[in-house]
Order: C-alpha cells, then sequence, then structure tokens
C-alpha cells in the first residue's frame, strides 16, 4: 500500500505492506487524515514519544471505513464509518485498537473529511478541560494558543460545559479576530505583555479558574500571575519552548495545581477511557454539531508534502485535511 514515511531523504509517499489486525485492533480502509503540530516535527525526523525516525509511517489522525478486525475487536464491525487516532495514519490502511475509535454519527451526513478533524482534539481537549482541568459550570478558562484545532476545540467544550467566561489567545491578529466565533468571550495576544492586566481586569482581578496550555516556554510565569487562588493550569502542548525560567514562590503563593498531560506515555487502557469519557459526556454535541472544526483546506494525498508546507507557513486557521 501507498504510505507517507520518513526515510533517509526526508517524509515521502512510498510502498509499505498493507497491516494486518491482531488482538483488539481494527484494519481501517483511510479515506481521509488530519495534520497536526506533532506531525510536522516528525517529518522532519524528530520523535514523538517512542516514534519517529527512519521508517516510520507519519500521522496520527484518520477517517474511514473498517476493512478487517482482529479476533478480538468488540463494538465494531466490517463496513463500519469511523474516526480515530493512533500511529501510522498516512496510508491507504492503518490500524488503531477498537477502544480508540468513534463512529461517525448515523444522521447528519458528516463527511470524511470533516469527521478526520475532530478525534485528536476531542480526546485531548476533553481530557485537559473536563478530566483534570476539572472545569465546573460558571468557572472561568483561558486557553493558550486557542486559534489551533485543538485550541478551538478547548474553547467550544468549555462553553458547552457552562464556563461563565472563555478566553483565547493568538499572536496573528487575523486569528484572533475568529476566536469569538468558537466560543472567545475575550481574546488576548500572549505576546502583548499587557494580556495578563487584561484577563485580570475580564476577572475582577482575581484570575482565572483553568489556564489549558499549549504554548509554556516564556508565558510561565505570566500564566502563574493570571491564575486565581487555587486554581488549575494544565500543560498540553509547548510550542512556546519546553524549558524558561519558572517562578517557584509564585506557584506556591498562588497554591496553584499545575497539571502535566499527553498521551505518549499513557497506556491503551487510559487512552481507552479517554474515548469512553467522550463518547459519554459530549457526544451528543458532536453528533448535533456544536462542537465541529472548520477545515481550513483540503489537500489530495499525492499533495501531502504541499499540506505540511501549508501547516508551516502558520497562515492558517483550523484543519488541514489530506483526502486518500
Amino acid at each position: 500500500m501507498k504510505a507517507y514515511v520518513y526515510g533517509a531523504n526526508g517524509a515521502e509517499i512510498t510502498d509499505v505492506a498493507k497491516p494486518s489486525p491482531k488482538g483488539t485492533q481494527v484494519l481501517v480502509h483511510v479515506r481521509a487524515n488530519g495534520l497536526n503540530r506533532a506531525d510536522l516535527g516528525m517529518t522532519k525526523g524528530h520523535a514523538h514519544g517512542a516514534t519517529g525516525g527512519v521508517g516510520t509511517v507519519l500521522g496520527m489522525e484518520w477517517s474511514g471505513e473498517v476493512a478487517e478486525i482482529g479476533p478480538d475487536a468488540r463494538g465494531v464491525k466490517v463496513g463500519d464509518r469511523v474516526m480515530g487516532s493512533g500511529g501510522a495514519a498516512f496510508a491507504e490502511y492503518a490500524l488503531a485498537d477498537h477502544g480508540r475509535l468513534f463512529h461517525l454519527p448515523a444522521q447528519g451526513n458528516m463527511s470524511f473529511e470533516e469527521a478526520a478533524t475532530l478525534p485528536v482534539a476531542l480526546a485531548t481537549m476533553h481530557n485537559a478541560v473536563v478530566t483534570a482541568g476539572a472545569l465546573q459550570e460558571g468557572q472561568t478558562v483561558l486557553i493558550q494558543g486557542a486559534s489551533s484545532g485543538v485550541g478551538l476545540m478547548a474553547m467550544q467544550i468549555a462553553k458547552f460545559k457552562g464556563a461563565k467566561l472563555v478566553i483565547g489567545s493568538s499572536t496573528d491578529e487575523m486569528r484572533r479576530g475568529r476566536l469569538k466565533d468558537f466560543g472567545a468571550d475575550l481574546a488576548v495576544n500572549s505576546k502583548d505583555p499587557a494580556w495578563v492586566d487584561q484577563v485580570l481586569k475580564a476577572t475582577n482581578g482575581e484570575g482565572v479558574d483553568l489556564i489549558v496550555d499549549q504554548v509554556s516556554g516564556a508565558i510561565a510565569n505570566q500564566n502563574l500571575k493570571a491564575t486565581k487562588i487555587k486554581g488549575r493550569i494544565v500543560n498540553v502542548g509547548r510550542l512556546g519552548g519546553t524549558h524558561a525560567d519558572f517562578n517557584f514562590d509564585l506557584h506556591a503563593a498562588r497554591r496553584i495545581n499545575y497539571i502535566g498531560v499527553t498521551f505518549r506515555t499513557r497506556t491503551i487502557e487510559e487512552v481507552r477511557e479517554i474515548f469512553n469519557e467522550v463518547r459519554k459526556d459530549i457526544w451528543g454535541a458532536v453528533e448535533s454539531r456544536k462542537l465541529q472544526l472548520p477545515i481550513d483546506k483540503v489537500f489530495s494525498f499525492a499533495e501531502i508534502g504541499k499540506a505540511f508546507e501549508h501547516m508551516e507557513a502558520n497562515k492558517h486557521l483550523g484543519k488541514i485535511v489530506v483526502r486518500h
């Protein structure tokens, strides 16, 4: 089968063996892929957790039809329209654990392209906002890096769960102007030192109950100032850097619960539980399209290299999708 593989000459489409499902695995005939920031790093040879390097079939998000099921797979049958996440997604066929996929809604004619935008954002941000972030109705939340696909989903989930104030950050003026379309009551520029004062003003000087941080790096101490006493910061991403100064005294004084999350060190049982929580808690809002992501641009699989050039240009809002 054709797959997008990182090789000695970089990432390119090449022929690899078609996989077979074992145990609880499902083989999916891939119809569309969503692109994610971690994929961009892997196209340059960087590792993502335990995966990456020469010979790696890239990609982590897909939609398609079930082609085969392993002997222990449950809750799915050949022909089902599904979307999910897992490794080696940029290929004609991909394997996934039976607990790491969602069925496309039976009603509403969701396309494979639309479905391919959802699995990573839903699983990542339901876990970050609701489970780890413990957002309660009536609380306030700031999403750092809100114009990314997962960021747009985080704001929508926060609003759906009853947040009374949702703040989103973006360093791009055009994208900041669009955040209100996805649930933001206030949009701030995290490169402007005044953003902390804007957040404090909007929260009567207290700070927000929850920050979901995809930036980290140089804004870590500003986040501490913008979080209320006994508030929570969930460290999801580090687009602004993995190392920076950290004011431990401020962290202690504000008694902030600082939580790190990643899928890279989760067991398959933990991942299944996250997908279960999405199904139980917000799936009705996915079916009704209350929770959805804009598609910035669709490329053919043959043009996947151009899709990553488009991502690297960093002018998009929403998801970049590859159609097979």
